[in-house]
Parts: C-alpha cells; structure tokens; sequence
C-alpha cells in the first residue's frame, strides 16, 4: 500500500523541525522508559507502546488549535505527551500512583486529561471513535470551529461501531478527523489477512467521507495531511479520513513477542522508514553544526524521562478511600 506523497516536498523551519524532533524523541525515550519499568515489574497489567508510530501523532498536534480535542485507544502514552501533558504526571499514572492523571486507577489504558482536552485512551477496542463522533457533535452545536481527532487503529477498523459512527458523522457533517494508525498487524494479524479492502482510507466512501492515505513515518508529511483534514472539518464540510502508514516496532503489547513478522522486516523500516532518524537527517541537511545541538536535546530528553520515572517511583501509592471515588452508583 502506497502512501501518499506531498506533490511538493513539505517545507518546514529548521525551529520547527527541531520542535518535531524534540517531541518524538520524548515519546520514544518515554516509551523505552516505560517498557524497562515494566519488564521490573513496576507497572502492571496491560502495556502497549508506541515506538515506531512517534510521527504520526507529534505531526497532527502540530496543527491543531487551542480546545482542538482527542481522544484514542490503548496505545496512549505518545497521544498524552505530544498535547502537552506533563511526563511526571504520565508515568505516575503508569506505576499506579496517586500523583498520576487518573489518580493511580487508570494505569497504562485509561487516562485522561480534560484540561489538555485529552478524552482518553479507551481499552475497548473501536469504543473511542463514537464517543470522538460525540465530542465533535458537541462542537458542532456550541459553534466553537473546533476539530476531534479521533485516533483508532487497523483492527479497529473493522469494528461495526466505527461504520455507525461514519454514517452519523456523515449525516451531520460533524468537524471530526478519524485517524487510523494503519501499523500493519492489529493485535497481530496482518492486514493483508483480516481485510478485504485494505486501502483503508477509502472506507468512508459509501458515506461520502473523503480520505487519504499519508506517509505516517514522515512528520512533515503528517502535519501537511493534518492541514487539509482540520481545513475540511473547520470549513463545515464534515469529516474526514486520515490513513496513517506506520509500523510499531514492538508487539502489539508488552506481552507479544511478535512472531507473526521476521526479525529482517523490522530492522529494514527502521534503517530506512524511522521517524525521528529521517527528521534527524533534514535537519543536519539544513543547518551544519546542528550535531551539538542535537545532543543537547538527546541529554534534556533523557534527563526529562529519567525524572519522571523517579517521580512515579517516589509517589505515594492511592488511597484505600480512591475505591469510592468517581463510581456512578
């Protein structure tokens, strides 16, 4: 499946393009942080990271507008970190702590932000797009010209709720972008296998959704997508289908040990598709001399992770008294 390619090569300043690469940087550092801390035990239950995919989502928070929103699945960590949201405060909520997003009882599969207008990271898989169908909805009748990116990924995008979802977001001309994270093998079957119509940017059609497929290991590629989508849903149009073409580099879980792919396959996307590799190289291209600057980042970064995972360790795990919290009935 080809991705598309800007007709032009995308342009960006070199302030801009360090901006990019600093946020990568921070979600593939946070993530490798992440799966050390749970390969000691530290952080329980389910763990889905999302190094490889780090473009797709530092490029669309790149045009989004202040009360922009977004809500995703399970493989959240990066969504979180590239809208703002404090590392600290993320991988508190990782090890279960009480200085975490949701308080200690979301852990790695459920935050939630609504100052950072972050929705959450949902474990049912598909159960997100409708309620980011529900956020534009509101949008759309309070007249706020603001946009949803609603984040799902491949496997989801076979479930039944996403195509009602579709047909309502279509009827109502609602400002919603659906974004797919197409990294190829769901929860580990290859797409090739589990669809019958594997360009699935085009699965809007039957409900007269425009869509396009992107290069989701090239930020600037995803940035120039994110513009026409957010232009299409902001001018009233309706929504709009981003298919973003990424691959994640560890299974579709901490506990996957990803057999269904060959050692070679991965190793070839990261020598020659890696996200912050290729933003790494059109920045020395840019600007010789830019290596020092770089390391200082790559040592900020690392500084930035290793203290909010110091952080997290050192919070206080929640309160026996939090089991009566935020219950419905």
């Amino acid at each position: 499946m080809a991705a598309r390619k800007s007709a032009s090569k995308p342009r960006a300043t070199v302030n801009e393009l360090l901006g990019y690469y600093r946020d990568m940087l921070l979600i593939r550092r946070f993530e490798e942080k992440a799966g050390q801390l749970y390969g000691m035990g530290k952080i329980g239950g389910f763990c889905h990271l999302y190094i490889g995919q780090e473009a797709v989502v530092t490029g669309l928070e790149a045009i989004t507008e202040d009360g922009d929103k977004r809500v995703t699945a399970y493989r959240d960590h990066g969504h979180m970190l590239a809208c703002g949201m404090d590392p600290k405060g993320v991988m508190a909520e990782l090890t279960g702590r009480a200085t975490g997003y949701s308080r200690g009882k979301g852990g790695s599969m459920h935050m939630f932000s609504k100052d950072s207008h972050f929705y959450g990271g949902h474990g049912i898989v598909g159960a997100q797009v409708p309620i980011g169908a529900g956020l534009a909805f509101s949008d759309k009748l309070l007249r706020t010209g603001k946009v949803t990116f609603t984040y799902f990924g491949d496997g989801a995008a076979n479930q039944g709720q996403v195509y009602e979802t579709f047909n309502m977001a279509s009827l109502w001309k609602l400002p919603v972008v659906f974004v797919i994270e197409n990294n190829r093998y769901a929860m580990g079957t290859s797409i090739q296998r589990a669809s019958s119509t594997p360009e699935l940017h085009t699965r809007g059609s039957a409900f007269g959704i425009p869509g396009e497929s992107v290069d989701g290991m090239d930020v600037l590629e995803v940035r120039n997508a994110g513009k026409r989508a957010a232009k299409h849903c902001r001018s009233e149009k309706g929504p709009y289908i981003l298919e973003m073409m990424t691959y994640r580099y560890r299974g579709h879980s901490m506990s996957d040990p990803a057999k269904y792919r060959t050692r070679e396959e991965v190793q070839d996307v990261r020598k020659h598709s890696d996200p912050i590799d290729h933003a790494r190289e059109l920045l020395v291209g840019k600007k010789p001399g830019i290596e020092a600057t770089l390391k200082e980042v790559d040592s900020e970064i690392k500084a930035t992770v290793n203290e909010a995972a110091e952080f997290s360790l050192n919070s206080p795990e929640p309160d026996v008294a939090e089991l009566w919290t935020d219950v419905f009935a």
